[in-house]
């Protein structure tokens, strides 16, 4: 993984926080493994019921908008 995915993908991450964070919840990044992007959804996100609605047109939209080279994000359960 290069250093610039990891920005683009931060930045990306930095700028659907700010929505996430308003109705309790947050994201982490875990890891970037080739073009897959494993984050985990925290707090209310965790639980909520359209958290993969919210992983898929959100933060998946949002990823490849700033690192286009990113084909899918996933979200890791604990």
């Amino acid at each position: 993984m290069s250093d610039n995915i990891k920005e683009k993908v931060e930045k990306a991450l930095d700028e659907i926080r700010p929505f996430l964070q308003r109705d309790g919840g947050d994201i982490s990044l875990l890891e970037i493994n080739a073009n897959t992007v494993s984050v985990k959804l925290e707090g209310a996100c965790s639980t909520c019921s359209i958290n993969q609605m919210t992983l898929k047109s959100g933060v998946e939209m949002t990823i490849k908008k700033h690192a286009p080279e990113i084909e899918n994000v996933i979200n890791i359960e604990s």
